[in-house]
This record gives C-alpha cells, sequence and structure tokens, in this order.
C-alpha cells in the first residue's frame, strides 16, 4: 500500500511541480539558448527499474567544444559560469520531473547513472535498480558527488532496505536544505565527480 501512495504521490506532486515551476523553467530555457544554442535540454539514456532503459532528461549546462581532433572536451573545458550557475542552483534537474510524469523516475530514489556502468557493479551495487531511480536520494543528502562511489551504492542499497515514506519526506527535506547551501555539487578536482571504473579500479 506504501508503495503505491508513493507512486501517486510522485506524480501527483511531478504535475503540480511542473505547473507552477513551468514559468521558470521557460525563462532557463531561453537563457541556455542564449548562453549555448539550441539544444535546451540534454537528453541521455539511462537505466531505470531492473536496468529498463529510458529517456533521462536534464537542463544542458556543457557546451560542445571539440578539439583540433574533433573530440569532445572533458567537462570541466565544456561547462560554461551559466551552466555551473545551474548545477549549484540544481536547477538543470526541473526537467527529470517529466521522467517523473512518465513514470521512468521517482522523486525519490538512487540517482539514475550511465549505462556503461551497468556491467561494472558488485551484484550487491546493482540492487540499486530494485526501484525506480530518484531526483534525489539518500546518497545526495549525504555528500552528493563529494563521497566515494563505494559510499554512494550503500546509500543506495541502505534506502533500498530502510525504506518508508517517512525516510522519503526526511529526504525530500534535506535536499532543499542541501541545494540551498549547494553541498556536494563537484568531487573535489573534477567538474562533476569521477568515472566510475568499477569495485577493482574505484
Amino acid at each position: 500500500m506504501n508503495y503505491l501512495i508513493k507512486y501517486l504521490a510522485d506524480r501527483l506532486a511531478a504535475a503540480i511541480a511542473l505547473l507552477l515551476l513551468s514559468p521558470l523553467m521557460f525563462l532557463v530555457a531561453i537563457a541556455i539558448y542564449v548562453n549555448m544554442g539550441s539544444p535546451v535540454i540534454f537528453k541521455q539514456p539511462r537505466p531505470g527499474k531492473n536496468g529498463s532503459i529510458f529517456t533521462f532528461y536534464k537542463f544542458r549546462t556543457m557546451t560542445n567544444a571539440q578539439d583540433a581532433e574533433g573530440k569532445v572536451l572533458p567537462d570541466g573545458a565544456r561547462i560554461t559560469p551559466f551552466g555551473e550557475w545551474l548545477r549549484q542552483s540544481s536547477l538543470d534537474e526541473l526537467p527529470q520531473l517529466l521522467n517523473v510524469l512518465k513514470g521512468n523516475m521517482s522523486l525519490i530514489g538512487p540517482r539514475p547513472l550511465i549505462v556503461s556502468y551497468l556491467n561494472r557493479y558488485t551484484p550487491e551495487q546493482a540492487r540499486r535498480h530494485e526501484v525506480l531511480p530518484g531526483i534525489t536520494g539518500l546518497a545526495q543528502v549525504n555528500g552528493r558527488n563529494a563521497i566515494s562511489w563505494e559510499e554512494k551504492f550503500q546509500l543506495d542499497v541502505d534506502y533500498i532496505d530502510n525504506w518508508s515514506l517517512w525516510l522519503d519526506l526526511k529526504i525530500l527535506f534535506l535536499t532543499f536544505w542541501k541545494v540551498v547551501r549547494r553541498d556536494g555539487i563537484n568531487q573535489e578536482g573534477y567538474a562533476t565527480a569521477e568515472e566510475f571504473k568499477g569495485p577493482r579500479n574505484s
């Protein structure tokens, strides 16, 4: 019953948030277009519940800058000052409300990572795909990108093992607090976070 409440509450909250935040999202989209051109929305395949692939949405924060050989530059060289501000304010995450409305994501859950990581997880780490991924989660309010991959994945599994509606409400409240404080946005030395290379190399 609690999972049904979570499912319905997610979609209702996403619909209301999209309605209320649509003017802000429109202004952000215009600002991105002026600063970086199109596309305004960054789309990428990500694994969701049970590893099923869905299209993940974010506001774009990086350019498509390439080197002389046509290779895309590292994240740190492509992120713009405006894009960095979007990340620090977490406004870049707002399009994921569409993912929640579509049923690909939840408001709270393990963050969806890139598809290439799927075969790098240990069986225990792979448990993070037992539930819908979230816009925010237990790892995000306990360090975000400032903690190690192992710590993040352990927190993801802890969330699954200890889930309750009360825990979701607590994470939601802490998320607003973290956004205001702008804690853990980047891992030290990286534009976002170091690539996860698997348990033997991380």
